[in-house]
C-alpha cells in the first residue's frame, strides 16, 4: 500500500507547484501534499518561485517595498534651499501626506506602494504613536544622519513567501529629546550617542515585537503579530496593524481615488483600483477600526484650512490626546485595527490578520498550518542554499545577511521633470530649483523596486553600492539581480550622454565604474544557477556600457591621457581634500584610483566581451577594443603622457594620486590609503582555449604585442606563460604585487585583525600634511567615525574597514592565484615568517572579516563593541547587526546599521570560505 501511494504522490509531483501558486477550496489536502513533498522528496517550491523575472506579477507582486524613511529625502523636498532634512522632518512625518512614497515599521505593500501595510504602536508613555522608525537627521547628528531604534531583519525568502521581522518597543517614554539633546553636544570627535546609552532599555523594560508574514496565495498575506513583554512589570500596550492607501489623488485629480469601508468589526472592504479591490480581515477585533485619511494637516503644519476632518495624523491623534473628532469609525484611506494588550511578565500574545484580493469565510482556519508550511519552505530553500556550510553559527549569519538583502528592496518612484516643474493644482516649486540640485537629470524617471543601501540611512539606490549588493542577490535570486543591473542602464535612469545615476543627492556625482564587474559575476552566478550562460543578459549590458566607458573617456580625462580624474569615487574623504569640488591649491589630480578603476574597467568590459564572442563572434573587435584600452591605460599610469611621470613611487614603492598645480608643479599626495592599493583590482586572466577559438581576435592581439612593444612590456606577465597555459593582464608588472602586498599585509599597516583598513595605520604617527596658501591640510589614521567635514556626515575612509574594497581585493588575489599558482606565496602577515599562497592569503582575509560577526572566545561579537547587552543578553546576542563600516582596530560597527547592502557581502564569503576548505581536501 505505501508503494502504491508513493507511486501515486509521484504522478502527481508536477501538479504540486499548481496547488502552491492557487488557493483551492481544499486548503487540507493541499497542505497535507506540500508538507509530504517537503519532508520526502527534496521538493524546493521557493527555488521554483525564484525564477519569475519580474516584481509586478506573480509572488514577488508584494513585498517589503516600503521604504523606512521618507521623510528627509530629496524627493520630498520643494524648499527652494535644498535643505531635505528639514523641509519635511520627523516632527511633520505623521502630519503630511507624502508625494513619492511612503514608509512604515516592517512594513509591505504591492509593487507600486500603493496599497501598504505596517505596523504602529503606543506603550501610553510617548507623545506620539511609534508609527516610523526615529533617528537624527543629516544636521542632527554629531557623525550625520543616525537611526536610534534596535530592530532586526532575521528571515525572507526571495518570493516574500514568509517573512520575519523583530522590533524592540520600549515601555518607558522613546528619548526622542535626549537622544537630540545629547548628540546636540557632542562634536566630531566624540562618538555618537546610541539608544542603550539612554536607560530607555535598562530593566529589561521593552517589548520584542516579531512581524511574520506568510503569503497563502500571491496576493494573500497572512500577518503575525507576536509581541513578548521583557519586563517583570505588568504592562499595557496598544497595537495599531495599519492599512492605507498611498495619496495620489491629490497630485493628480483625473487619477481613480482609492478607498476603503468597514464591513464589519473584523473586516475592511478596499477598493484599491477600479477592477481590483482587497480585504483586511483582523482575527478577534471586538473594537471598531479607526479611520482617517491619508491628507495633510495643514493647520498644524502650516496653519491653513484642511481639506477633510479626519487627517493622516488623526489616528495618533485620537489613540495619544484622545481626541475623538480626529478618526470616524466607517470608511478613508488610511485605517488601523485597535488591539489594547495587558501583559504579565514574560508573557506573549500573538495577533493575526490576513489582506487578501479575495473575500475569504472562516479567513483564519488554517492559518497556522500556512505559516508552517511558508516557514519550512523557506528551510528547504536555504537549507539547500547552505548545504556546504557546516558551522550553524556561520549558517545563521549569513541566513540573517540574505535575510536583509531581501527586506530592503523598496519601490523607488522619482520622476525629476515632474519634480522640478511641480504638479497641476499644487503650488509651483521654488524658480530656484530649476538651476540646482539634478536640474540636469530632467529625463530621470524612476519607478521600480530597487535593492537599497539601508532604508532608513540611505533610502535611495546608489550605483556603486548597487553593484555589490547584486552578488549575494545572485545567490537568492538571479533574475532579480540581472534586473538591478539592467535597470540603472536603462533611458529612463541612465544620462543621454552615457553617465550612470549616482544617488539622488547628487545624481550627478561619480561612482567608481564597478556595473561592468557586477555583471560578469551576476552571469557566472547564474550559469552555475541554470547551467547555461544568458547571452542576451551579457549583449544587454554591454551595449549599454559601451555608453558608460565613452562618457568616462570624454568627461573624466582632462588631458585625454589615459589618465583619470574621477572625482568622489565614492571614497569620501580619503584624502586630503575633497575630490568633487575645485582643489583649493587650483589645477587638478589625476588619480590612482580613478585610473586603477579604469583599467579594470576595459578589463571587466575585456571579459564580457571575448564571452559573448565565443557564441557570437562579432564581438571580437569589441573585445580587441578593451584589450587596447587597457594597454593604454597601463603605459599611461607608468608614464603620464611621456613626461616621466608616474603614479608608481619607485621611493616608497606605493602609488599615490599626483596633484598638478597651475603653474605646473606636479606633487605626489604621498597618503597610504586604499587608493595605492587599488591599482591591484585591475587584473584578469585569459585562458589559451578561449584565445585560439577567437581568430580575428587573437590576429589583433599579437599584432599589437609585436608592434606595440613599448605597452606590451608594460603588461604583467603577458608572454610568460603561468598555470596551465594563462595569460595575465594586470598593472602589477615585476615585483610590484609584492611591494603592494607588503603593506597590505603589515599589521603595522593595513591589515587589521578584521580586513584591510581603508587607511595605513603608518599615519597614526605619521599625519600627511600639505600647506596652502597658510592654510595647513592633514590626513591621519581615524579608526572609527571620521572627526572631518568633508562629505559632512558619517562616512569615514581614513582608516575603517569597507566590505566593499575588501570583497574586491579577495577577489584579485584568487585571480592571481590563479595565474601563479602555488609556487608564488608572499608572508603573511609580514613580519611571520609564515609563506602562503594567494590562494590561502584571500581565504584568511575572508575569515578576519567574517570574524566581525563570530562570537570570539570572550564570548562577544566584534561588530557590537563591548556592549554588554548585544554580546550577553539572550534576547540580543543571535541578532546580527551588518554595519555600513567597522572600526579599523576593534571591529565595532560604524555608520548605518543595516547596510545588508555591501555588507551583506559576508554571506559570499561564508560561500567561499567552505569552497576553500573542500577544495584542500580533495
Amino acid at each position: 500500500m505505501m508503494k502504491s501511494f508513493l507511486d501515486f504522490q509521484k504522478k502527481l509531483k508536477p501538479e504540486v507547484a499548481k496547488y502552491t501558486e492557487s488557493v483551492s477550496s481544499n486548503y487540507s489536502f493541499k497542505l497535507a501534499l506540500s508538507f509530504f513533498y517537503l519532508m520526502e522528496n527534496s521538493w524546493n517550491p521557493e527555488r521554483e518561485r525564484v525564477k519569475q523575472y519580474r516584481e509586478s506579477i506573480g509572488w514577488k507582486k508584494w513585498g517589503p517595498y516600503l521604504t523606512e524613511r521618507q521623510w528627509g529625502t530629496v524627493r520630498e523636498d520643494y524648499s527652494t534651499s535644498g535643505s531635505a532634512w528639514e523641509f519635511i522632518s520627523h516632527d511633520m512625518a505623521r502630519s503630511r501626506a507624502y508625494r513619492w512614497g511612503e514608509e512604515g515599521i516592517a512594513g509591505i505593500s504591492d509593487n507600486k506602494s500603493l496599497l501598504c501595510f505596517a505596523l504602529a504602536l503606543w506603550n501610553g508613555e510617548d507623545p506620539i504613536l511609534k508609527e516610523r522608525l526615529y533617528g537624527l537627521s543629516g544636521n542632527e547628528g554629531n557623525h550625520g544622519e543616525d537611526c536610534k531604534e534596535l530592530y532586526y531583519y532575521l528571515d525572507n525568502t526571495p518570493s516574500h513567501s514568509y517573512m520575519k521581522m523583530l522590533y524592540k518597543y520600549p515601555q518607558r517614554a522613546f528619548p526622542y529629546d535626549k537622544i537630540v539633546a545629547e548628540n546636540g553636544k557632542r562634536t566630531k570627535a566624540d562618538p555618537e550617542y546610541e539608544i542603550l546609552e539612554t536607560g530607555v532599555f535598562d530593566d529589561n523594560r521593552y517589548y520584542d515585537v516579531f512581524i511574520e508574514y506568510a503569503k497563502a496565495d500571491k496576493e494573500d498575506i497572512l500577518v503575525k503579530i507576536s509581541v513578548t513583554n521583557r519586563g517583570d512589570d505588568h504592562c499595557k500596550l496598544t497595537v495599531l496593524p495599519t492599512v492605507w492607501l498611498r495619496n495620489t489623488w491629490s497630485w493628480d485629480n483625473k487619477t481613480f481615488k482609492p478607498g476603503m469601508q468597514a464591513i464589519s468589526n473584523e473586516e475592511i472592504y478596499i477598493k484599491y483600483r477600479p477592477d481590483k479591490s482587497f480585504h483586511l480581515y483582523a482575527e478577534n477585533h471586538n473594537r471598531s477600526f479607526l479611520f482617517c485619511d491619508n491628507e495633510t494637516n495643514y493647520k498644524r503644519l502650516y496653519n491653513f484650512a484642511n481639506s477633510t476632518a479626519y487627517c493622516k495624523d488623526g489616528i495618533n491623534d485620537y489613540i495619544v490626546n484622545g481626541k475623538a473628532g480626529a478618526v470616524n469609525f466607517k470608511e478613508g484611506t488610511k485605517a488601523s485595527a485597535f488591539y489594547e494588550l495587558d501583559f504579565a511578565p514574560g508573557e506573549t500574545k500573538v495577533i493575526k490578520l490576513r489582506l487578501a484580493d479575495k473575500s475569504h469565510q472562516g479567513a483564519f482556519e488554517e492559518f497556522d498550518d500556512i505559516f508552517r508550511l511558508r516557514l519550512n519552505e523557506a528551510d528547504a530553500f536555504y537549507n539547500d542554499l547552505q548545504k556546504n556550510v557546516a558551522d550553524p553559527e556561520l549558517k545563521m549569519i549569513q541566513r540573517q545577511s540574505y535575510a536583509g538583502m531581501l527586506w530592503s528592496k523598496q519601490f523607488y518612484y522619482f520622476n525629476v521633470n515632474q519634480w522640478l516643474e511641480g504638479d497641476p493644482g499644487q503650488p509651483a516649486p521654488p524658480e530656484e530649483r530649476k538651476h540646482k540640485r539634478n536640474s540636469q537629470w530632467r529625463h530621470l524617471s524612476n519607478s521600480n523596486i530597487i535593492s537599497m543601501p539601508d532604508k532608513w540611512e540611505y533610502p535611495w539606490y546608489a550605483a556603486w553600492d548597487l553593484a555589490f549588493h547584486c552578488i549575494p542577490l545572485a545567490r537568492l535570486d538571479p533574475n532579480f539581480a540581472k534586473r538591478q543591473l539592467v535597470v540603472l542602464l536603462r533611458e529612463y535612469y541612465m544620462h543621454p550622454n552615457g553617465q550612470i545615476p549616482a544617488y539622488e543627492w547628487n545624481f550627478s556625482d561619480v561612482n567608481p565604474p564597478v556595473h561592468a564587474w557586477a555583471a560578469y559575476k551576476v552571469y557566472q552566478i547564474d550559469k552555475e544557477f541554470t547551467g547555461k550562460g544568458d547571452y542576451d543578459f551579457l549583449e544587454k549590458v554591454l551595449h549599454k556600457l559601451l555608453l558608460n566607458f565613452t562618457w568616462w573617456v570624454n568627461q573624466k580625462d582632462i588631458s585625454g591621457n589615459n589618465i583619470f580624474e574621477g572625482g568622489f569615487l565614492g571614497l569620501d574623504n580619503i584624502g586630503v581634500f575633497d575630490r568633487s569640488q575645485k582643489l583649493p591649491t587650483g589645477g587638478y589630480l589625476e588619480q590612482a584610483d580613478g585610473t586603477s578603476w579604469m583599467a579594470m574597467y576595459s578589463l571587466n568590459l575585456l571579459k564580457i566581451s571575448t564571452e559573448l564572442a565565443m557564441e557570437r563572434p562579432v564581438y571580437q573587435d569589441v573585445a580587441t577594443k578593451f584589450f587596447e584600452h587597457f594597454l593604454y591605460i597601463a603605459g599611461a599610469i607608468t608614464n603620464i603622457a611621456g613626461k616621466g611621470i608616474s603614479l608608481w613611487d619607485n621611493e616608497d614603492e606605493f602609488f599615490y594620486d599626483v596633484l598638478h598645480k597651475p603653474e605646473g608643479e606636479s606633487i605626489p599626495m604621498k597618503i597610504r590609503s586604499m587608493v595605492g592599493l587599488i591599482p591591484m583590482f585591475a587584473v584578469e586572466t585569459i585562458e589559451p582555449e578561449m584565445v585560439s577559438e577567437l581568430p580575428d581576435f587573437k590576429r589583433r592581439l599579437e599584432w599589437v604585442l609585436e608592434n606595440r612593444p613599448d605597452l606590451s612590456v608594460l603588461v604583467s606577465r603577458w608572454y610568460e606563460a603561468g598555470k596551465g597555459e594563462t595569460r595575465l593582464l594586470s598593472l602589477l608588472r615585476g615585483s610590484r604585487l609584492k611591494n603592494l602586498l607588503k603593506r597590505a599585509l603589515d599589521e603595522k599597516e593595513f591589515l587589521s585583525d578584521y580586513g584591510i583598513r581603508a587607511l595605513s595605520k603608518y599615519h597614526k604617527d605619521k599625519p600627511y600634511e600639505i600647506k596652502v596658501n597658510d592654510n595647513l591640510f592633514s590626513v591621519s589614521y581615524l579608526p572609527g567615525e571620521s572627526d572631518s567635514k568633508l562629505f559632512g556626515g558619517n562616512s569615514n575612509w581614513r582608516g575603517p574597514i569597507w566590505f566593499p574594497v575588501n570583497f574586491l581585493l579577495i577577489e584579485s588575489l584568487n585571480k592571481f592565484y590563479h595565474y601563479f599558482g602555488d609556487d608564488y606565496k608572499v608572508e603573511y602577515p609580514v613580519g611571520s615568517g609564515n609563506l602562503l599562497n594567494l590562494n590561502e592569503i584571500a581565504h584568511h582575509l575572508g575569515d578576519r572579516l567574517i570574524k566581525l560577526f563570530t562570537m570570539n572566545a570572550e564570548g562577544k561579537r566584534p561588530v557590537f563593541g563591548n556592549v554588554d547587552k548585544l554580546n550577553k543578553d539572550p534576547n540580543f546576542k543571535d541578532y546580527i547587526l551588518f554595519y555600513e563600516y567597522f572600526h579599523g582596530d576593534s571591529g565595532k560597527g560604524l555608520g548605518a546599521s543595516h547596510q545588508t547592502g555591501w555588507t551583506g557581502l559576508v554571506s559570499e564569503l561564508i560561500s567561499q570560505k567552505y569552497e576553500f576548505l573542500n577544495q584542500k581536501k580533495v
